[in-house]
């Protein structure tokens, strides 16, 4: 992941004037990218070329961008960015669901787009160097986060969380204990966090509490503050 100081963009997008505007905003921002114009050709370069941010459209001429995340979340956790002329919430919330991590409504301007990839790019970032706590395991009860690793486990089992669900148990385990408001933590993991991401977040707080808590006798780790934000609760208070 990310082997320069940029990150390689897969551009999944069959309307051409569109897929212009955003390779030449990635031209002008040096970002190095692929194109592919369905979603056959999409997932066949984001196997081959492993990106480290895919710009997904989810219109496609022949299979809908919401069923070609799901095919790619299968082996890729490279962050998702959906741009779409659906502003639905039911879409948003269906793309979020499948593994998308963030939602572009078209139309759009460059400067968003831009302000998005390099929240994306600092999301990376932050997941790369989680590590920079004095220790390198964190333990709580029958949770252990390998920072060096990238690693989370449940009971001795392996739990495979997405980019974001990473970045966002590795904010609330730094801060055992504290509640975290919502816009303390859009602002740390989300970046350009703004009050509209707050749906968003639930969606994604609630995907990581599910694949936390499939031990049913330690599954409080993270106690929701209705209103206020997220806290991680010590196993010493669950018990």
């Amino acid at each position: 992941m990310m082997k320069g100081n940029k990150p390689s963009v897969l551009v999944v997008e069959d309307d051409v004037p569109i897929r212009n505007l955003i390779t030449t905003t990635l031209e002008m921002e040096k970002y190095k990218f692929d194109t592919a114009e369905n979603g056959n050709q999409a997932i066949m370069l984001a196997a081959a070329n492993n990106p480290d941010i895919i710009l997904m459209d989810l219109g496609l001429p022949d299979i809908d961008g919401i069923e070609v995340i799901r095919k790619i979340r299968t082996w890729s956790v490279a962050p998702i960015i959906v741009i779409s002329a659906r502003s639905d919430e039911k879409d948003k919330v269906s793309a979020l669901d499948v593994g998308a991590d963030d939602y572009l409504t078209k139309p759009f301007s460059v400067t968003e787009l831009s302000a998005r990839l390099r929240a994306t790019t600092r999301r990376i970032q932050y997941i790369m160097h989680a590590d920079n706590t004095n220790e390198s395991v964190f333990k709580n009860g029958n949770l252990e986060i390998d920072y060096s690793a990238g690693v989370v486990k449940v009971s001795g089992e392996e739990v495979h969380l997405m980019p974001l669900e990473y970045s966002l148990l590795c904010l609330l385990a730094q801060n055992i204990g504290k509640v975290l408001t919502y816009r303390f933590i859009l602002e740390k993991v989300w970046q350009n966090g703004i009050t509209s991401d707050i749906s968003s977040l639930r969606v994604y707080m609630a995907s990581l509490r599910k694949k936390l808590e499939k031990d049913k006798e330690h599954s409080a780790y993270i106690q929701t503050h209705i209103g206020v934000g997220y806290r991680m609760v010590s196993a010493e208070d669950i018990s």
